[in-house]
Order: structure tokens, then sequence, then C-alpha cells
């Protein structure tokens, strides 16, 4: 009989520390859960001491920020500059921008606003705006292309060559328009003011040619005729000298001897 009893007894002690390690085990689940609940930032559904907020409510956006090696999360209702909200079904989530000195964007590679005195063309953030676009209305965005305010083309003008109106066949007409405004002020981003084009006209003689013409006319007019001035004039002197060789002397009669 005492042997039975020794035997149950010691059946329950051995039971004991089962059971006992299932209620401790139990109550520390509780603990940890207890834990994740309590002490949690407005806004935030789970939490822990050592990295924060792990999930937020469904309207807000969960940030995570490096301190040292953890990672801690908060619950905001919009995205800080340099980063953008990407909704999921799962959680919203606060994503880092990549572009370089860009201050807020759209997605991962494109920009919407650049850090302050940057211009932003196409998603990216530049010290001046590329060639052929300029900053629009004063902001800081550049536009495409760059716009300017033109005149209408003048009349073209007369057909020229060399800044001469005569001598010539082929020669060259233009016509000017006017900037009437430049963005930013830089007339350099604007079109050209100047368009020229070829022309044929009639050739005709200039004046100063014909009057050069003419007097090189009359030079060799006035060469011709004291050539031939100088042609009778010699051709009388040799008629003269020859008339005066062929005129004879009359003779003188001899006296009688004595």
């Amino acid at each position: 009989m005492q042997l039975g009893l020794l035997v149950v007894v010691v059946f329950l002690s051995s039971m004991d520390p089962t059971g006992s390690s299932k209620v401790v085990k139990g109550k520390r689940q509780r603990r940890i859960s207890t834990e994740l609940s309590q002490g949690c930032a407005r806004g935030c559904d789970l939490c822990s001491e050592f990295n924060g907020c792990l999930r937020c409510s469904p309207k807000l956006f969960i940030l995570l920020e490096r301190n040292d090696i953890r990672q801690i999360g908060i619950c905001l209702p919009s995205c800080p500059l340099g980063y953008f909200g990407l909704r999921n079904t799962d959680m919203n989530k606060c994503i880092k921008c990549k572009i370089e000195n860009c201050e807020s964007c759209f997605s991962r590679n494109f920009c919407t606003k650049c850090k302050e005195g940057l211009y932003l063309h196409k998603g990216r953030c530049y010290v001046t705006c590329p060639e052929g676009y300029a900053a629009a209305n004063g902001t800081m965005e550049c536009s495409s292309p760059a716009q300017c305010e033109m005149s209408e083309w003048g009349p073209w003008g007369p057909c020229s060559k060399k800044r001469k109106l005569c001598g010539f066949k082929k020669g060259n007409e233009d016509r000017t328009r006017r900037i009437l405004q430049a963005p930013s002020g830089d007339v350099s981003l604007c079109p050209p003011t100047t368009e020229v084009r070829r022309c044929t006209v009639q050739k005709n003689q200039c004046p100063e040619g014909k009057r050069k013409k003419k007097e090189e006319q009359g030079k060799q007019d006035n060469g011709n005729r004291n050539r031939k001035d100088s042609k009778d004039t010699k051709s009388g002197t040799k008629k003269r000298k020859n008339k005066q060789r062929g005129a004879t002397v009359p003779a003188t009669p001899a006296s009688p001897a004595q």
C-alpha cells in the first residue's frame, strides 16, 4: 500500500514541472505581445522597442529612418522632402528619391522639384537649363523649347552683291524681323532675325562704270587724235624737206676773158 502511494506521488511530481513550464511559456507569450502593442505612437498599429513602428494605419505612410545599425519606423500622413509615397495593399511606404539634388519626386527616377538654385528639366536637376531651353515665366523649370515672340518678316530687300546694286547678274537678297520678347531677356535663345536667299537680275552697268568707261573712251579718242595729228605733222615736214631738196639754184654766167 505504501509502495502504491509512493508511485502516485512520484508520478504527480513528475507532471508538475511540465504544467508549470506551459503556464510560464503562456505568460511570456502574452507579455511579449503586450509589449508589441503597448506604447506605440499614434497611427502605428504594431511597434517594437528596438525598431519603432512596424505597421502603420491604412491611410498613413511608414518611413524607415536609419539610426546607426537600426532602422526605426515612423508613421506619417505624407512623405517628407526627398521621398515619394508608394501605396500598396500591404502597407504604404515612403521611398527615397534617387535623383541627385532632388527635393521631391514622382518616382525614384523622376524629380518634380529641385533644391533651391537648380533648374528642373525632364525630371532632372541642372545648374543651368540645357541648350535651347530657358526658365519659363520666372520659374526654375526649363521650358521646351525656349519660346520667343517674334515680329512678322519684312519685305525682301533689293538684289545686291558686295553691297552693290549693279554690275552683276546673280546676287543675294535678304529680309529681317524683330524680337518682341525673349525668355529671361536672353535673345541668344531666339531664332534668327535675318533670312537670305539667292537672286538673279538682268545685268546692268553701274553708273560709275559707265562714267569710267566713257572717260577711258575719251582718253583713247584723244590719244588716237594726237597720234593722227603727230603723223600729219611729220608727213608735212617731210614733204617740205623733199620740196626744198628738189629746188634748183640758177647758174651765174662766167665773165669773158679780157
